[in-house]
Formats: structure tokens, C-alpha cells, sequence
């Protein structure tokens, strides 16, 4: 599966500069500071795990929840404090995030909901697009942002991306983009993936295994949206 990773670092005095673009055809292919890795790998390596099923099942739209959403070891909202949400029908996050970091949430009935997700076959996360949860074409459609307690060196993601087909003319599937960010600030990296019309697995970690990844932005331009399920992480701080 083809990732297209595009890296940047910040110079010693903030300044935002490119570093390059890698195209990488097969996965798993390396980069200068972030490569793929295989979810079920990181799923018996890490201890902490997502699965929105602090929630009773309930079926689509299920929860709107117009507010961050707090689990152990991490925050879930819209975007990081300082940045701005625009773009239509998909949410597009944009600007550099303020310090402290802090997670925000979207506006009333445009931040996030979970339902049961008949793909999954469990609760599932669906961020809300511009057009509000009463909308179905909105479901799955917005922007969505993970800030850890403790900085990662590695995490993992399920994405179920799928669209009505009752005619036959269902369109290509879209894809996903991550923007990792320092406990800093500084952005890390860009990754973006291809997505097919079931449940894709992600898994990245960084180079070295340096554990400086505090949070996760996530944005999508699949048709019929997304879903996510299963978010993997380190529970406890990595020492040394």
C-alpha cells in the first residue's frame, strides 16, 4: 500500500522549514523520522487502547458529544487550542497549535459522536463534518485530534471508511492524513493513507523509537466518511 510521507522539522529557533518529500510503494518503508508498522505488532506491545465502549451501544447517529472527551491517558476532540476548522464537506485543520497544548472541541452538533458501527460490529468514533450530526452525509466527515498524557513513540488507529452503493456507482475510497505534534508544538511529520472500503489498520512509529509524539490531528477526504475504532497507545511514560 502506498504512504506518501511529507516530513518537516523545526530549525533551533522555531522556524518551520522542509525537509522533503518521500513517495514510498510498499509499505513499511522507512523515512527520516517516521515509518510504518504493523498494528497487530503494536497491539501486543502497547497498554493503552480506545474503543469507545465506555458508552451503551447505541445505533447510528448515536451520542452527539459537544465537548472533549476524556479517556485514560489521553483527550479526544475537534483540534488542538490555536488552530482553526474550516473546509466543506470535510473538515480541514489549520494554523500551528497554541502552548500549552490543550484539545478543543468543534461547535455545537459539529465535534464528535459515537454509535454502534455495524462495520466494526462495536462503538466506533465518528467525527462530525460542517453539516452537524442530524445530517448523514456529515458522519464521519469532520476532524478529530488525540492529545496524550504522556508522549508516544509509536500508536495504531482501525479507520473504517464505506459509502451506499444501492445503485453500483460507488466512488473510490479517500484517504486519511495525521499531523503529529510535540509536547512543543513543533510538527513532526505528515502521513497520509490510502483507504479501502472496509477496515484499514495503521500503525506508525517513530525513528529511534523516541517517544516525542504528544498529539495526533486526523482529517479525512473519504466520501462517505469515517469511522475509527481501536486507538492504541502507551498507557505509562516511557523512561530513558
Amino acid at each position: 500500500m502506498i504512504r506518501r510521507f511529507v516530513l518537516w522539522l523545526r530549525t533551533g529557533v522555531g522556524l518551520l522549514t522542509s525537509v522533503g518529500i518521500a513517495t514510498l510503494c510498499l509499505a513499511g518503508g522507512a523515512t527520516a523520522q517516521v515509518h510504518s508498522e504493523s498494528y497487530g505488532t503494536l497491539a501486543r506491545q502497547l497498554d493503552g487502547r480506545i474503543n469507545f465502549e465506555t458508552l451503551p451501544q447505541r445505533p447510528e447517529p448515536g451520542f452527539n458529544l459537544n465537548a472533549p472527551m476524556r479517556f485514560h491517558g489521553a483527550w479526544l476532540g475537534e483540534r488542538l487550542a490555536g488552530q482553526a476548522v474550516s473546509g466543506a464537506p470535510h473538515d480541514v485543520i489549520r494554523a500551528q497549535p497554541d502552548l500549552p497544548l490543550a484539545i478543543r472541541a468543534g461547535r455545537a452538533g459539529q465535534n464528535l459522536s459515537v454509535a454502534r458501527h455495524r462495520g466494526f460490529g462495536s462503538n466506533a468514533l465518528l467525527p462530525v463534518g460542517p453539516g452537524g450530526f442530524d445530517a448523514l452525509s456529515a458522519r464521519g466527515e469532520g476532524a478529530v485530534t488525540i492529545l496524550f498524557d504522556h508522549d508516544q513513540a509509536a500508536f495504531g488507529l482501525r479507520v473504517h471508511a464505506d459509502y451506499a452503493d444501492p445503485l453500483g456507482h460507488r466512488p473510490p475510497p479517500g484517504t486519511l492524513q495525521l499531523r503529529l505534534y510535540s509536547r512543543k508544538g513543533a510538527l513532526i511529520g505528515t502521513t497520509e493513507h490510502p483507504l479501502g472500503h472496509a477496515i484499514t489498520e495503521i500503525g506508525l512509529r517513530r525513528d529511534g523509537n523516541i517517544p516525542d509524539i504528544a498529539a495526533i490531528t486526523i482529517t479525512n477526504t473519504d466520501p462517505g466518511g469515517i469511522a475509527i475504532d481501536d486507538i492504541l497507545f502507551q498507557l505509562t511514560a516511557l523512561i530513558g
